[in-house]
């Protein structure tokens, strides 16, 4: 999958997630979901945990998912194909991408997702 395709792939599974998060940022080079009410992140209050985002890269799109530095127990096992683009805690660098791996990916978010529900961070 072309980096245009993969980028337009995740965008609509972010842009799924809108209604419980919103986008902070919606463009053709980015797109950044938060959630929608005052939390405490860290010290800090702010408009909206930071949840996700991904930006295209001439080379790949990055991928930033924080649940999985904010709930690092929650996230054991990262699917193998998922394990060799994680580069630090919470950035994956995809170059290229097929069904299986855009399916890990949405269950990674979805999970995320669950999780900052349960939390009451979203």
């Amino acid at each position: 999958m072309a980096i245009d395709d993969l980028f337009a792939a995740l965008k609509k599974r972010m842009l799924d997630m809108e209604g419980t998060l919103r986008a902070r940022i919606n463009t053709d080079m980015q797109v950044e979901l938060a959630g929608k009410k005052e939390v405490m992140q860290g010290k800090q209050k702010v408009d909206g945990h930071y949840f996700a985002s991904i930006v295209k890269k001439p080379g790949d799109v990055r991928f930033y998912f924080f649940p999985i530095y904010t709930h690092v127990d929650e996230f054991p096992e990262i699917p193998e194909p998922m394990q060799k683009r994680l580069k630090g805690k919470s950035c994956f660098h995809i170059k290229k991408s097929d069904a299986d791996e855009l399916h890990h990916i949405t269950d990674l978010m979805q999970k995320g997702l669950e999780l900052y529900i349960r939390d009451g961070l979203v």
